[in-house]
C-alpha cells in the first residue's frame, strides 16, 4: 500500500480517536455537572460536545487529503473558482445546512430544552436529544418522533414546561346517569392538590375531569395512575361510581 494511503489513513483514525476521547471527557464532566445544570445548559452542552466532534474528524479528513498531491492540484483550482462551489455546495447540501444551522438557532434561543413537554404537530412527548440536524422526542408509548430541525424552526411548538417544570394531568371518570354528581365533586374536592369539574353530561353517564399537576414530565403517566385509582375508589366508597355486576 502506498505510503500516503497509509499517512491518511492513520490520520483519520487518530483524528476520531481524539474526537471520541474529547467527546467522552467532555460528557463525563458533564454528568458530573448535570444535577445542577438547568435545562438549557444541559441543551447547549450537547450541542457544544457535537461541534467539537465534527470539528475534529473534519481537520483530520482535512490532513488526510493533503497527503496527496493529485488533492492538493484539484484543491487549488476549486479555490480559483471558490464562488461557484461555494454555490455548487451550498444547493447540493441546502437541506442539511438548514437543518444544521436551525440545530445551532434551538440551541441558542431554547424553545425547547432537553426534558421539556412538548406538542408538535399533535404529538406530545419529551425531548430527549437536540442534535446538530434532527431533534428527538420521547412520545408517552416509548416511541421517538424524530423531527427535522429545520422544520420545528419554522413551526408552532407547545412546551408545556418552559415556565414551569410541573406537568399538568388530568384524568377523567364517568359516573352512572343517576349519580349525585353535586356529590361526587364534594367528596374528590377533599382529596389534597386535586381539582374536579364536571366537563361532560350524556344520557349514558356524567363524565369527571379530575386534575393535579406532577413535578416533572417523566413522572405524569405514574401520577395520571395514582389519581385515577384513587379516584375510583373515593367514588365507589359512595357507591356513586359505575360498580361491576
Amino acid at each position: 500500500m502506498d505510503g500516503d494511503v497509509v499517512t491518511a489513513i492513520v490520520t483519520v483514525v487518530v483524528a476520531v480517536v481524539i474526537a471520541e476521547l474529547v467527546d467522552r471527557t467532555l460528557a463525563r464532566r458533564g454528568t458530573k455537572l448535570t444535577e445542577g445544570l438547568s435545562p438549557v445548559a444541559n441543551t447547549r452542552l450537547r450541542l457544544v460536545r457535537r461541534l467539537i466532534f465534527a470539528a475534529i474528524v473534519l481537520m483530520g479528513i482535512m490532513l488526510a487529503l493533503s497527503q496527496f498531491e493529485e488533492v492538493k492540484r484539484i484543491g487549488t483550482g476549486l479555490l480559483a473558482s471558490s464562488a461557484v462551489l461555494g454555490l455548487v455546495v451550498g444547493f447540493a447540501a441546502r437541506q442539511t445546512l438548514a437543518n444544521g444551522v436551525a440545530g445551532i438557532l434551538l440551541a441558542i434561543t431554547q424553545p425547547i430544552r432537553i426534558g421539556d413537554l412538548v406538542t408538535f404537530e399533535g404529538e406530545t412527548g419529551t425531548v430527549e436529544d437536540v442534535r446538530l440536524t434532527y431533534t428527538f422526542i420521547r412520545k408517552g408509548n416509548d416511541t421517538r418522533l424524530i423531527v427535522p430541525n429545520e422544520r420545528l424552526a419554522q413551526s408552532t411548538i407547545e412546551n408545556h414546561t418552559i415556565v414551569d417544570p410541573r406537568v399538568r394531568v388530568e384524568v377523567d371518570v364517568w359516573l352512572p346517569p343517576w349519580a349525585d354528581a353535586r356529590r361526587a365533586l364534594e367528596v374528590l374536592g377533599n382529596e389534597p392538590e386535586l381539582d374536579v369539574e364536571v366537563t361532560q353530561v350524556e344520557k349514558d353517564g356524567i363524565k369527571l375531569t379530575a386534575g393535579t399537576r406532577a413535578d416533572s414530565a417523566r413522572e405524569r403517566g405514574n401520577v395520571a395512575a395514582t389519581v385515577r385509582a384513587r379516584t375510583l375508589e373515593v367514588l365507589r366508597n359512595e357507591g356513586l361510581a359505575f360498580t361491576p355486576e
